[in-house]
């Protein structure tokens, strides 16, 4: 399946995104750039980036080089914490298409809610008239609370089409993905294998793995896509890269997907980030 088209999911505003999306923390610079054309070559067309990344650039330059219609990408960035008042959030979306070389965003997250300083509702004001301008198709949010989409919805009108939140075995996070739902957001998972996580090692795993004749990170891809949660598995190895997409030709009982939910920890998150406290870097 190496270059077939991944599947799509419908957004609560109707625009649609496929549900394996390629991430790209981490990745930079020339040898950045070869990695990330090496994806799209594969058949990604979802490109994840950040302002805090520090490679949009080299994301815009990727996307230009591959001789593909702009139209056919979906290409997601994040406004970072500094930027959360609104006339610095206006200006932070446009120099994020500036670096990108683009027109438009196809989805635009706030990072972080930062609820100490409490600018989350103007920033995702500020999107919501750059939405109406032309230059974002759909506005969400990464790592937001309840609380933080409740006030969201209630002071603006408009609820977010995505959260992208820390999901992987260690951390299912059921409690936010029952939560999205219940508003109509797409839950997207950032870290979906758990960043280096020695879940990929655990027996009822590589059981499945063996089972279906798939990689570990395959099976827990499969388990993302299963609960209804799009994955943003970043990877600078083509083989990798590959195998991470080609999770549809098989599909996990519900017992399986049980078994894998199991794992999670009380202490599961990969850096100990709570979205209530957590203070991003400038």
């Amino acid at each position: 399946m190496a270059n077939e088209a991944i599947p799509e999911i419908t957004l609560n505003d109707g625009y649609k995104m496929a549900k394996v999306q390629f991430g790209t923390f981490g990745i930079r610079g020339g040898e950045g750039l070869q990695q990330t054309m090496a994806a799209i070559s594969d058949g990604y067309r979802g490109l994840d980036t950040a302002t805090n990344y520090d490679n949009e650039g080299m994301v815009g330059e990727a996307i230009r080089r591959s001789g593909i219609p702009r139209s056919e990408f979906f290409v997601t960035s994040k406004l970072p914490g500094k930027y959360h008042r609104y006339d610095e959030a206006t200006k932070a979306i446009q120099e994020s298409l500036y670096r990108l070389g683009l027109d438009y965003f196809d989805l635009f997250l706030i990072h972080w809610p930062l609820p100490k300083r409490d600018h989350y509702v103007e920033a995702f004001q500020a999107m919501i008239d750059a939405k109406k301008r032309g230059l974002i198709r759909s506005v969400g949010v990464s790592n937001f609370e309840p609380e933080h989409l409740d006030r969201l919805i209630n002071e603006t009108g408009v609820t977010p089409a995505v959260n992208q939140i820390e999901v992987h075995p260690y951390w299912n996070n059921e409690r936010m993905l029952e939560e999205d739902k219940k508003r109509g957001i797409v839950t997207e998972a950032w870290s979906p294998l758990g960043r280096g996580s020695a879940a990929l090692k655990e027996p009822i795993i590589q059981e499945l793995a063996n089972k279906y004749g798939k990689n570990v990170g395959q099976i827990i891809i499969r388990w993302h896509t299963q609960r209804g949660i799009i994955p943003v598995p970043r990877s600078t190895n083509l083989v990798h890269q590959r195998a991470n997409k080609d999770i549809f030709d098989f599909k996990l009982t519900d017992e399986e997907i049980k078994a894998i939910n199991a794992l999670s920890k009380p202490d599961g998150r990969v850096d100990g980030q709570d979205p209530n406290v957590y203070e991003e870097f400038d």
